[in-house]
């Protein structure tokens, strides 16, 4: 039988194939919005329809957290990343044959479940595939390759790669998981779970939200559903804000590459910050430069220069305090009940990822400024840093969780 030290011995393999899977994991996130300037003439969409689209990965996001956080603790990670993977391989695939809306939406749909499925698994994946006191930093490298992947995925946009079409990048976005997944299956190392230890689903619910952990629980969550609020505005609706204030649309998706970009370098920063002795000071530092730092893109004039410098660094912070956040939540709960408690969290983040993007909307239907927008983001960020700081300050003076 493995154990979990044994599982250790093969950690930087494992870091190593988790990143790999986060790069396609951010590739396959950004595929829709590569595509959609030649689907959505290709399908004759309606703002509505296209909208309807976007959403329906998200929606399926929920749903992949909750699955795939539960199978990680059933069957463990690899078996839980493996389905995943192959999951949203197999309807990225099939989102390239659709042939009418409503195929569409429920390919992308059963894509944003796949997608969700993973990202539970890698978390605990890279948590689990280092010693306690590197688990910050190991989350952060692995998360590092969304951003990276989103980034890949806009370049090749920008530089006109995806063959003309739109079906050829859910086409690539399908096929890489699905080489991926073989390898993942042969040289992750099994963590397997002695069977008295295994909860059952309801078993892991109810000590996710037993008296223990409840604070612990509720506090994440508002952590993640803060922290996406401001994510997901940031990457929906950056470029057109970016355009409204007097930037080209193509200086605009520059912008949100050196976004990406950036969120690459601070999703590492973040994990070293999480890693140090006593990290509620530095983290709560992190938080604070992030609010700076969307102040400061509020503030800064329409120019490509300055714009593509304050991209880079609202990216960089976002991303770093994203990163933070990963790298908590597997230390919130032990082992046997870790992939339920870190796969809710995760479920929590994604209706943030729908609140943003709304909220954004409302604003600018409501007459605000894109000075305005940015500004509003400052104290939801700066309140998630706060919720992320108590839980940090209540996990320091808890007993450590079993590893």
């Amino acid at each position: 039988m493995q154990t979990i030290s044994d599982h250790r011995h093969g950690g930087g393999r494992a870091l190593t194939l988790a990143f790999l899977a986060a790069v396609i994991e951010g590739f396959d996130l950004q595929a829709a919005g590569v595509a959609a300037p030649k689907l959505v003439p290709a399908f004759a969409l309606t703002p509505q329809q296209v909208g309807l689209f976007f959403s329906a990965a998200t929606f399926g996001l929920i749903f992949g957290a909750l699955a795939g956080g539960r199978i990680a603790d059933a069957w463990g990670r690899r078996a839980g990343l493996v389905i995943s993977l192959v999951t949203f391989g197999v309807f990225s695939i099939a989102t390239a044959y659709a042939a009418s809306f409503e195929q569409l939406v429920a390919m992308r749909f059963l894509t944003g479940v796949g997608l969700g499925g993973a990202l539970p698994n890698l978390v605990n994946i890279a948590a689990e595939s280092a010693q306690p006191k590197d688990r910050g930093k190991a989350v952060a490298i692995m998360y590092a390759g969304v951003p990276l992947g989103g980034a890949i995925a806009s370049g090749v946009s920008i530089l006109g790669l995806h063959g003309g079409d739109w079906q050829t990048i859910f086409l690539v976005g399908g096929v890489m998981p699905l080489v991926l997944a073989p390898f993942i299956h042969g040289l992750l190392p099994p963590l397997a779970v002695v069977k008295d230890q295994v909860a059952s689903a309801g078993n892991a619910l109810a000590k996710v939200f037993a008296p223990g952990t409840l604070m612990t629980t509720v506090t994440l969550w508002l952590s993640f559903f803060l922290g996406l609020v401001v994510v997901y505005l940031l990457l929906n609706w950056m470029p057109q804000l970016l355009v409204s204030r007097g930037l080209e649309r193509s200086e605009a998706s520059t912008v949100q590459i050196l976004f990406n970009i950036g969120g690459v370098l601070g999703s590492l920063v973040g994990g070293r910050m999480l890693d140090r002795p006593r990290p509620a000071i530095p983290v709560a530092l992190c938080f604070a430069a992030a609010g700076a730092a969307l102040l400061m893109l509020a503030m800064l004039p329409a120019n490509l220069g300055l714009m593509l410098l304050g991209g880079a660094l609202v990216g960089g912070a976002i991303l770093c305090v994203q990163a933070i956040l990963y790298g908590v939540a597997p230390q919130c709960y032990p082992f046997e009940i870790r992939g339920t408690g870190v796969g809710t969290a995760v479920a929590v983040g994604r209706l943030g990822s729908i609140v943003g993007p709304l909220l954004a909307g409302g604003l600018v239907a409501a007459g605000f400024t894109p000075s305005n927008v940015m500004m509003s983001l400052v104290p939801i960020t700066l309140a998630a840093g706060l919720t992320t700081v108590v839980l940090l300050v209540r996990r320091r003076a808890a007993a450590p969780a079993p590893a």
